[in-house]
């Protein structure tokens, strides 16, 4: 009987990442899920990323523990005001504070030490350059620029037995692109978490970049949110 190839890929928790997990094992891959607890405000999207890995049959789940806090620099990892109410024209110009230094660069780098162990060559990842906050790491030059590392950085790509690939496959699409995307592989968002300032029950405050983008998302798809329990 044939193995399916393996693939690691980066679930935050978020819609983004679930959908490309589920894109991932449409594509015949067995899915290694790879999180991180980073110091991140919102770290209830960690036990998002649990459930969405046991419902969706993960092969494994692992979440690294780093510590971002020791930097600080963003909204997200220090104690800064996560902006709220921004127009969508606003987060189209300029990096944001809720940008966290380098973070996919390292979420990819540990994502390329996990293949390499795995000898997977495969690695998935739910950046998008449409419908996003303005972060330079989500650009597809970026995704790029880090394949070729990658293919210099591991012994499998010196040796020329792996070729690491990296997978984003909701690069090019809107959030309700994605969000339609997730419907035809049956993804249930009920599962997931976006905000980056939940309250201490890790309700979602419904204003922050990542909020209002999601609720776009939904609406430009013509459905409900099904994380916010409404008809």
């Amino acid at each position: 009987m044939k193995t399916k190839p393996r693939a690691v890929v980066l679930l935050s928790g978020g819609l983004d990442s679930t959908t490309v997990l589920a894109a991932a094992q449409n594509e015949g891959y067995e899915c290694y899920a790879l999180s991180f607890d980073y110091g991140q405000r919102h770290d209830v999207e960690l036990e998002a990323a649990r459930k969405v890995a046991e419902a969706m049959g993960a092969a494994d789940h692992v979440i690294a523990k780093i510590d971002l806090r020791s930097f600080g620099g963003s909204a997200l990892t220090a104690d800064l005001e996560v902006p709220k109410g921004r127009a969508i024209d606003e987060m189209e110009s300029g990096i944001p504070i809720t940008y966290v230094p380098a973070r996919n660069t390292i979420f990819l780098s540990f994502a390329m030490a996990w293949a390499e162990t795995l000898e997977a060559s495969d690695i998935f990842v739910g950046v998008n350059a449409l419908d996003y906050s303005g972060y330079p790491d989500c650009r597809p030059e970026f995704i790029e620029a880090f394949e070729r590392m990658a293919n210099l950085a591991t012994k499998g790509g010196v040796e020329g037995t792996t070729k690491t690939v990296i997978h984003a496959p909701l690069m090019e699409l809107t959030k309700a692109g994605i969000i339609e995307l997730g419907q035809t592989l049956g993804v249930d968002y009920g599962l997931t978490h976006s905000c980056y300032d939940p309250d201490d029950a890790g309700r979602p405050c419904g204003q922050c970049d990542s909020c209002l983008l999601r609720a776009k998302g939904f609406a430009e798809a013509g459905l409900s949110d099904p994380a916010l329990n409404v008809a």
